[in-house]
């Protein structure tokens, strides 16, 4: 019951921050995330790798109480973890703490409920990483949305209500294409509960049958469209990221945090549990469609990135690119393709944070995030320069970071694929984008950080104060230390993704 008490701690302690007194809600939100961050470690330290949840190996921690019957299926509370959820699990409440504490300086109105909300989104996503029943996977799917579009809409910038309702409804709209192509394919199969594992296994046995007048065959290609569509939205990969950078330019700093270092990750977890675990005969299908799609991404999401002028759209952009790495990992099918994909989402979730708070301390500071409206903040704002550097190299994938470490797994995989044509050409152009990412972070660092000192707005520059400093500081270890030990992750990693090999042309249509 150890997920059951992690989810209900953190449901109790958002609910507790929203009853607090505003000039308490800061420091207790810190104190009370400290909660699920021990409970993840207890976690980490006590689990045995097992297999992959969803395709009969051993479920860690795991739960199933029968809740109700819905049209002769058995909804259930079905939790459970393996070594694709459990790091995500980790990433999630480590960034949440250090969300939190980034947003001291910023907040300073209603914060009893921003705090509130926070932990409340951070519940809802360790149920979206440890729920293995359907309906209770789309709970948790549709409740994250919540907390965000009001942490968004209220707290943002000037254009906070577009891009919170562009945000809900992008992500809404995929959400039911993706859940009409599911229910799809459940009819199809003589199953009777949303279980994943039991509809993961039965589809892997063959049993898929028709739907009405779609035969099998077609039935498991417009499901896996069509979950393919809803799940991109949220990665997002192009050209379905417009809503991206809308809602990171007027998102404050800790949820712009959240935003990118988990809520994508999201988008691809599901992709690999759904569209990669229970239908890799059609994800060898598409194998080249999606290939282009994350090729695209990577290049195009690196070119939008250099056009830009705002740090938080450079940062922006740079995520659509970088979470094209993790699609083409994912779409090459290899044990280092599939593994560091996942990998990359706990890599990018760090660096991406890092990036995005490193942003905000300066910005907390100038009162501006434009390239020309600065340069020369080295001298002034030493520790934070040199941490936003440092993520900068991070993302450029310096080795001995968990960049580099991500990206070369991704590029071993995808180069040696049997599933994708042309596997080393997408490879290739993949690998260039590498050089724009270091173009668009290079130009942006010399202009706003190096050179004479020079700031167009009226405000006295002061270094960082402490709490703003020390989740910097707490991040880029966290990318030293998986930068130069990944098997802390990969090895549980790789231990739940081999056997989603053995599924390809294993039967299912």
């Amino acid at each position: 019951m150890i997920l059951e008490a992690l989810l209900a701690v953190t449901f109790a302690a958002a609910l507790l921050v929203f009853a607090a007194p505003d000039e308490y809600a800061p420091k207790l939100a810190f104190g009370l995330s400290l909660l699920p961050i021990a409970g993840s470690l207890y976690l980490w330290s006590a689990f045995e790798a097992g297999g992959n949840a969803l395709t009969g190996g051993e479920i860690a921690f795991n739960t199933v109480v029968p809740w109700l019957e819905v049209a002769g299926y058995q909804l259930q509370w079905y939790v459970g973890l393996d070594g694709i959820s459990l790091p995500l699990v980790i990433l999630t409440t480590f960034l949440t703490t250090l969300a939190i504490v980034s947003a001291w300086t910023p907040i300073d109105e209603r914060q009893s409920q921003f705090y509130g909300l926070m932990l409340l989104m951070e519940a809802n996503l360790i149920g979206v990483f440890t729920a293995l029943d359907f309906f209770l996977w789309f709970v948790f799917w549709e409740a994250v949305l919540v907390p965000m579009y009001f942490l968004i809409g209220i707290w943002g910038g000037p254009r906070r209500k577009y891009a919170a309702i562009k945000f809900f409804v992008y992500t809404n709209i995929a959400s039911l294409v993706m859940f009409i192509g599911f229910m799809m394919l459940v009819i199809g199969l003589p199953v009777n509960s949303f279980g994943l594992p039991e509809i993961t296994q039965s589809l892997a046995a063959g049993e898929l049958g028709n739907f009405f007048w779609l035969p099998a065959e077609t039935l498991a290609l417009v499901a896996f469209a069509a979950m393919f569509i809803g799940f991109a939205v949220k990665v997002p990969v192009v050209p379905v990221h417009t809503w991206l950078p809308d809602a990171h330019v007027e998102a404050p700093t800790p949820v712009s945090v959240m935003l990118a270092g988990v809520l994508l990750k999201m988008g691809t977890y599901a992709l690999l549990r759904f569209n990669y675990t229970m239908l890799p005969a059609q994800a060898e299908y598409f194998a080249v469609p999606i290939a282009i799609i994350a090729v695209v991404s990577v290049i195009y999401g690196a070119m939008l990135a250099l056009a830009q002028e705002d740090l938080k759209r450079i940062v922006a952009y740079s995520s659509v690119s970088s979470m094209g790495y993790v699609l083409l990992g994912l779409v090459a099918f290899t044990e280092f393709g599939l593994g560091g994909a996942t990998f990359q989402m706990i890599a990018h979730g760090l660096i991406s944070g890092l990036m995005f708070m490193a942003v905000g301390v300066i910005y907390n500071a100038t009162h501006t995030r434009l390239v020309g409206d600065m340069s020369g903040l080295a001298d002034r704002m030493p520790i934070a320069v040199w941490i936003l550097v440092a993520g900068a190299f991070a993302y450029m994938g310096l080795p001995l970071m968990a960049g580099f470490a991500g990206e070369f797994f991704i590029f071993v995989g995808s180069f040696g694929s049997t599933v994708l044509p042309y596997a080393p050409v997408f490879t290739a152009v993949a690998m260039f984008g590498i050089v724009i990412v270091a173009g668009y972070l290079l130009r942006a660092m010399q202009g706003t950080l190096f050179g004479p000192f020079n700031l167009e707005t009226d405000y006295d520059l002061d270094r960082a104060p402490i709490h703003d400093v020390a989740p910097l500081v707490a991040l880029l270890a966290a990318i030293i230390v998986l930068g130069v030990v990944p098997s802390l992750f990969f090895d549980m990693i790789r231990d739940a993704t081999v056997p989603l090999l053995e599924l390809l042309g294993g039967g299912a249509p």
